[in-house]
């Protein structure tokens, strides 16, 4: 029986990745698959020197996916991993290049042929209130939700084309990567959960802005008719790091297509386990660190 393991939203947390490095070596599953965030971001980073003075992917995550496979031999899995929009666009040609290493597949906007299954990723997010706009995109239209940012405002640490910001969405990207193939064996790996779910629910209780209420669902609603019209099989996502704790499930069910997410607000790493064989069956354990 296939064993998957899913985490996202680590934003280089050290202590987090060694505990998923322990996992993967005891449990040697056959794909692991990291959702985003993985990087650290200016607080993460400032709460530690070394994370501060190092090159986050080749010093640490680099060094350490090759030191498993070493390890692990011809046990070592399939990773699939995509940026969030917490990460820096700019350090996507250092994934590329370990990918060329067999390291790790990066995933975003791309497909992969994995045994019966076939591993889609995509790292945009519709419109935030945050300034980095690099996985940043229009949901179904050039709407911006009160309190949020446009797409075409913000910074880029990578230039894209003013046609791209001005006019790209979610919607047409998702149907674009999925093309007219069926998707009943697709496992999709997003960054953004899907609106309306248990995993996108904010905590925005009772907040207005310009007399405006703000929707407490944030998730992308592209995502949410792109897996309701197409059905994937599994979808995985992360993000909102407390919808779980609000809405008290890590999971939800659109048509026949189960939705999963590692996005958590502990301290703990939230490690979702799947088999694609046996959806049902899938767990989320918070692992203490150290």
């Amino acid at each position: 029986m296939p064993n998957y393991v899913f985490v996202s939203d680590l934003h280089g947390c050290v202590d987090r990745y060694e505990r998923l490095f322990d996992c993967i070596q005891q449990e040697q599953p056959a794909a692991v698959f990291l959702g985003g965030d993985l990087l650290p971001s200016g607080l993460s980073a400032l709460g530690s020197i070394k994370i501060m003075h190092c090159d986050f992917v080749n010093d640490f995550l680099v060094e350490r996916f090759e030191q498993l496979m070493a390890n692990m031999g011809e046990r070592y899995p399939q990773v699939f991993l995509i940026l969030g929009n917490d990460d820096s666009r700019s350090q996507e040609a250092a994934l590329l290049a370990a990918a060329t290493r067999r390291v790790w597949h990066y995933a975003h906007d791309r497909r992969f042929a994995f045994g019966r299954f076939n591993v889609y990723g995509y790292s945009f997010i519709p419109p935030s209130p945050f300034l980095n706009k690099d996985w940043e995109r229009y949901d179904v239209s050039r709407y911006v939700e009160p309190g949020c940012v446009s797409p075409e405002e913000g910074h880029r640490s990578v230039p894209q084309s003013s046609s791209q910001i001005r006019f790209a969405t979610i919607s047409e990207d998702l149907s674009s990567l999925a093309g007219d193939r069926s998707l009943e064996n697709a496992i999709f790996l997003f960054h953004a959960p899907p609106y309306q779910t248990n995993l996108d629910r904010a905590a925005l209780d009772g907040k207005i802005i310009d007399h405006v209420p703000v929707d407490i669902h944030v998730g992308s609603i592209a995502m949410q008719r792109f897996i309701l019209e197409r059905q994937p099989l599994v979808t995985l996502h992360g993000h909102i790091h407390e919808s779980a704790r609000i809405t008290g499930d890590w999971r939800d069910r659109i048509g026949n297509t189960h939705c999963f997410s590692a996005a958590h607000d502990g301290e703990e790493l939230a490690l979702v386990r799947f088999d694609p064989l046996d959806l049902e069956s899938a767990s989320r354990e918070l692992i203490k660190v150290r």
